[in-house]
């Protein structure tokens, strides 16, 4: 592109006037390496901070939801677990859309200075970008965005971990035969989208399977993870290992034309800035 100046520049269309240069000589400036202990999350705070879980059962008949059987378990699970590794479970059953907004930005709004972090644990019906309330959808982008580090200012900088077991789409996989398988005291700049994780229970456009008796195989294998790793490795080698036991551990057993012998897969979407240990 003909014109450019020196310095940073965005992947999209090109703008009405040029970028100013990001530093006093045009280029990018590059900040001194950091010690050691800023690759990890500092998780010494008086409380671990909140887990809030939205567990949502039955719907209105309006939607054409089916009762989502097995979800109990999950809630329980997840309630569990958590409460072990220290967080304060607030929990809630069959929300709709306008409680589920009321409810997150109700503790968007609180003070989270003293917490470690946030844990978020959707359980629905969802769809390709959406999460369903008892009563219809609602954009997750809406619902994650209020605790975005200038919307939640005492979580800016702070790990905000969002567990989310819902469909993403009507996909479904069939699978494949394999022959294998910052210094205290300073002040910085971050992104407002940073330091978030979303950990989806499948891949985008798929279904998400879910066995009424024992719960999703998401959910069932985050707990299991977490209650034998939880407090040994960091957070995204354990959800790499909730990946490797969803994917080899579970195979849909269904009745229905079509959906038997079915796999799956999560999707972790990550952007943390450090390491994250649960102390």
């Amino acid at each position: 592109m003909s014109g450019t100046v020196d310095g940073d520049s965005v992947d999209a269309k090109s703008i009405q006037s040029p970028e100013k240069p990001s530093g006093p000589t045009g280029k990018s400036q590059v900040a001194a390496k950091p010690p050691a202990d800023a690759y990890r999350y500092n998780m010494n705070y008086p409380s671990m901070g909140q887990c809030v879980i939205i567990n949502n059962k039955n719907f209105d008949k309006k939607t054409g939801m089916n009762m989502r059987n097995g979800t109990d378990v999950d809630a329980g699970n997840m309630m569990k677990v958590f409460k072990q590794l220290g967080y304060e479970v607030i929990f809630k059953n069959d929300l709709s859309v306008r409680d589920i907004n009321t409810l997150l930005y109700n503790v968007s709004q609180e003070d989270h200075s003293k917490s470690a972090s946030l844990v978020c644990v959707l359980l629905s019906h969802g769809d390709d970008g959406v999460l369903y309330g008892t009563d219809g959808p609602v954009p997750l982008k809406d619902l994650t965005s209020l605790f975005r580090g200038d919307r939640c200012r005492s979580l800016a900088g702070k790990p905000k971990l969002f567990f989310i077991q819902a469909c993403r789409g009507t996909d479904l996989d069939s699978g494949i035969e394999t022959d294998s398988v910052a210094e205290e005291g300073s002040t910085e700049r971050i992104p407002v989208e940073a330091d978030f994780l979303y950990a989806y229970s499948t891949a985008p456009g798929y279904y998400s399977w879910r066995n009424t008796s024992n719960g999703s195989w998401f959910i069932q294998s985050v707990c299991d993870m977490l209650a034998r790793f939880g407090r040994e490795l960091e957070l995204m080698q354990v959800l790499t290992r909730v990946n490797r036991k969803v994917a080899l551990e579970f195979e849909s057993c269904s009745n229905l034309p079509g959906y038997n012998a079915k796999k799956q897969i999560p999707c972790i979407v990550s952007m943390l800035t450090k390491e994250l240990y649960f102390p």
